[in-house]
């Protein structure tokens, strides 16, 4: 007992009885250093037109860091048919693609970069699905989406594609490497 945290206390409790002991001495250096490559996951995420038309962007972002993802990168752009062409390479000769991109373009979007555990996987099940029809109450879609044409967000389905998408709206430069405070209240220890 004597000033020792006991076998039965966990990690996060040895890490807090050491921190609480010394509160007069420099504080102890973090529990865990930086995130493992599995925290560092990245995915993109994109609040299309109508959300933010409908002012929704504050509530997806919201839904995101309840989540535990760190935001890495943000901004609000008028998406151009160059970059949309390059994003939607996959749909561009499907009969829907032009009504597509009029609507992508009709007004201001926000573009996301969210990193965390399982991120990509995490994400496609916090969107829902796509028609929001079926999308299930709690998603994204589930709750803030009416129609398949106006669906909220777009997230990248899979690691690949994000490290793709993500290039195509940010440079390496605009991506911010920060270390944040509550990853162990986040992840555990």
């Amino acid at each position: 007992a004597g000033g020792r945290a006991g076998p039965t206390m966990g990690s996060l409790g040895r890490c807090l009885a050491r921190s609480l002991r010394g509160l007069s001495r420099p504080p102890a250096p973090r529990c865990l250093g930086s995130a493992p490559p599995e925290l560092q996951e990245k995915t993109l995420v994109l609040v299309k037109p109508d959300a933010v038309q409908r002012r929704l962007v504050g509530n997806v972002i919201q839904r995101f860091e309840q989540r535990g993802f760190k935001l890495v990168a943000m901004k609000l752009l008028q998406a151009d048919q160059g970059l949309l062409d390059k994003h939607y390479q996959h749909l561009r000769q499907k009969p829907f693609y032009p009504v597509l991109l009029a609507y992508m373009t009709s007004g201001p979007l926000v573009a996301m970069v969210w990193e965390g555990y399982n991120v990509v996987r995490s994400t496609r099940a916090m969107v829902g699905d796509t028609d929001s029809a079926k999308a299930a109450a709690g998603t994204i879609r589930g709750d803030l989406s009416m129609h398949v044409s106006r669906n909220v967000v777009h997230a990248s389905d899979s690691v690949e594609t994000a490290q793709r998408e993500i290039g195509f709206w940010f440079q390496r430069d605009e991506l911010v490497a920060w270390e944040s405070g509550d990853q162990d209240y986040t992840y555990g220890p």
